[in-house]
């Protein structure tokens, strides 16, 4: 007799050094969660091979015989209809690869992929900290900067999966290029990456070299990270202070375009950098008296990612359940409580 299935989805989540892999439940609950290394820059087999090896773990778990799908979030350009990775820069192994298909030909489950971003956001839109809203705008702030918006359930990514690439958006035309190609994009001015070189800059001049930054990474320009930047302005240094300023400022002008753009109720931070910067959401709303002309702006809200670093994975599983019957009655439920 064949296995009942429960609408369980088995979800993996793709970076340049690791494979997550896991099984989330219809309530956004993640009951499993496992890791293993990836190898971006071999071939495609043998990337493909670390993705079978992640997801062959969860199966040992008596309840993925429960699963009816296959959920897959990875950073890069995605062409969600087709299930096709596009190119992502620290996936090299992969260009125009049918992802999905192959999870499909292995396990004769379906298979569905998004952005990282986009499968974030949609996690917390439906189960995290903006299931209450009907539009959720999520920022995850990193290595990078990577952006999805959300409304009544449902993922804004455009005809392909692709749309959503918050963290390219140019606040600079005749700013420094960036990685992808373009000039002045947020993600040079406000990422972790972004901090942390703005620091190293500055204590090159002899004088900044008494801040906090350089004692607190041991008296190594070159392993300062944005959270020691953070730590040091907590502690008062004022160039510390100067640069998450800086920071913020770039960021208040970008969520500025985005809400005067979108108008969304609340903005979701994640990310490893997005408690920090939600604790100075005060400077943020400081700016937009300047960078946001929408009458609303002070209404929208701002709240910590609820799935933190494992908004993607789970956000893998709701790619899935919103072609189900539990989802539509989810999203009935609550259009009828509004």
């Amino acid at each position: 007799m064949p296995t009942k299935k429960e609408n369980l989805v088995v979800v993996v989540d793709i970076g340049g050094t690791k494979v997550a892999a896991g099984l989330v439940d219809p309530s956004g609950k993640l009951l499993l969660k496992l890791r293993t290394p990836m190898v971006a820059r071999r071939s495609a087999a043998e990337g493909m091979q670390a993705v079978f090896d992640a997801v062959d773990g969860v199966f040992r778990d008596r309840r993925a015989k429960r699963a009816s799908a296959i959920g897959v979030s990875v950073a890069g350009w995605v062409d969600s209809t087709c299930g096709v990775l596009l190119n992502a820069t620290n996936i090299p192994c992969w260009r125009d690869f049918p992802l999905a298909r192959e999870l499909k030909k292995r396990y004769g489950l379906p298979a569905r992929l998004g952005n990282d971003a986009n499968t974030a956001a949609l996690a917390e839109a439906a189960w995290g900290a903006g299931a209450k809203y009907d539009s959720v705008f999520y920022v995850t702030l990193g290595t990078g900067i990577g952006s999805g918006f959300v409304v009544h359930k449902e993922i804004i990514a455009g005809p392909t999966g692709a749309a959503g690439e918050g963290g390219h958006m140019s606040i600079d035309f005749r700013g420094p290029q960036c990685g992808c190609g373009k000039r002045g994009c947020i993600e040079l001015y406000a990422s972790g990456t972004a901090i942390a070189k703005r620091a190293r800059g500055r204590l090159a001049n002899r004088v900044a070299r008494r801040s906090k930054i350089l004692a607190l990474a041991g008296g190594q320009r070159d392993t300062i990270t944005s959270e020691i930047v953070f730590q040091a302005a907590l502690d008062g240094d004022e160039l510390a202070n100067s640069i998450v300023r800086e920071a913020i400022e770039y960021l208040a002008i970008w969520l500025g375009n985005i809400v005067d753009l979108l108008e969304p109720e609340v903005i979701v931070f994640g990310g490893g950098l997005g408690q920090r910067i939600l604790s100075c959401q005060r400077l943020i709303r400081y700016g937009w008296e300047t960078w946001a002309i929408n009458p609303r702006r002070r209404q929208v809200a701002m709240v910590a990612a609820r799935y933190g670093s494992e908004s993607a994975l789970v956000g893998a599983a709701a790619l899935c359940m919103r072609r189900s019957p539990v989802w539509n009655r989810q999203k009935s439920a609550k259009s009828a409580n509004h």
